[in-house]
């Protein structure tokens, strides 16, 4: 992959208390002709970010399957049968190794999930070493470790944790559809303790998941009106997993997936907007026009979690032909 030495200067604070946006504001963008809407968001992205540049992040499962949750798209959860078996969770050298080779393929940040309702605190304290290891790497470190206490993200922050990732994954009135084993409150509340403790916030959701296009409106309503919204912003794409509720959704157009990565620049102008989840299936060509839509972030390498993802010599392949380069 090409070098460049010019280094873009990273984005002013995201500002608390941004202009709220209605739902309605947002379906109309999302309603807006293809070419006038991608034209909006390129040139709100040029505002704030080097247009040219990705940020790349490398995501490890920590500790996968046997979730006690009912999410419908998720093959960790432990009542449906997708072949994904409980484990336990890793040990630290096995993690230090994975993230040693994230940093060695490009990434600048690593992730760590794990499967897990929320960790108790024997579960946190082998973590934060992990946490610790990884900053030492020179990484940022980010984690997802599901609902988190009182004071437990205060301790990831003090271990030198970066981001903590947790998705809203869809609009209010369609999430009782997705997951019953807890409310969208539970998710809020945990982005609440990830802010007081001065933590960044990693946030976005999946779709494809047979929602409604004011239902995809909705989510990203949500995460814009976030105060402040995320500085990361994932955007996946439902991956159907034989043996979850979801497997048989409706595949969504790939068109209206590179309408919601424009529509969360436009409203969430400074964060990074991920392409996440179901680039597996994404063309070369799809892939381009999501960039073009301001998406400037991406999981990198082989796998996410328990599902399959472009192979890191793909992505370069595809970096290079379109003249983009990594952050450092």
């Amino acid at each position: 992959m090409t070098t460049h030495a010019v280094q873009f200067l990273r984005p002013a604070p995201i500002p608390a208390k941004s202009p709220l946006w209605s739902v309605a504001e947002v379906e109309a963008l999302f309603r807006l002709p293809f070419a006038d809407l991608l034209y909006r968001a390129q040139q709100v992205h040029r505002q704030h970010f080097d247009a040219n540049a990705i940020q790349l992040s490398t995501l490890l499962s920590i500790k996968t399957g046997g979730c006690s949750e009912d999410c419908g798209y998720c093959p960790q959860a432990a009542r449906y049968d997708t072949g994904v078996e409980n484990q336990a969770l890793l040990e630290l050298d096995e993690v230090l190794e994975a993230a040693r080779a994230a940093k060695a393929a490009g990434a600048s940040r690593f992730c760590m999930g794990a499967a897990w309702r929320g960790p108790k605190q024997r579960d946190l304290e082998p973590v934060l070493d992990m946490v610790r290891a990884v900053k030492a790497l020179g990484l940022e470190a980010c984690a997802t470790l599901g609902m988190l206490k009182e004071g437990q993200a205060e301790q990831l922050k003090e271990a030198g944790l970066d981001y903590y990732n947790h998705n809203l994954d869809t609009a209010p009135e369609f999430y009782g559809d997705i997951i019953t084993t807890r409310a969208y409150q539970d998710r809020l509340d945990t982005l609440d303790r990830v802010r007081s403790a001065d933590l960044h916030v990693c946030s976005g959701g999946i779709v494809g998941m047979g929602e409604s296009l004011t239902q995809r409106a909705g989510l990203i309503t949500q995460l814009a009106n976030l105060d402040p919204y995320p500085e990361s912003v994932p955007i996946n794409l439902l991956v159907q997993v034989e043996g979850t509720p979801l497997a048989n959704t409706e595949a969504l157009d790939p068109l209206d997936f590179v309408r919601t990565i424009a529509v969360a620049r436009i409203t969430m102008p400074q964060a990074r907007v991920r392409l996440s989840a179901g680039r597996q299936q994404m063309s070369d060509a799809v892939q381009a026009l999501c960039f073009l839509a301001g998406a400037n972030s991406l999981f990198y390498g082989e796998q996410l979690l328990t599902t399959g993802n472009p192979e890191v010599e793909r992505d370069r392949a595809l970096l290079d032909k379109l003249g983009m380069y990594p952050l450092a």
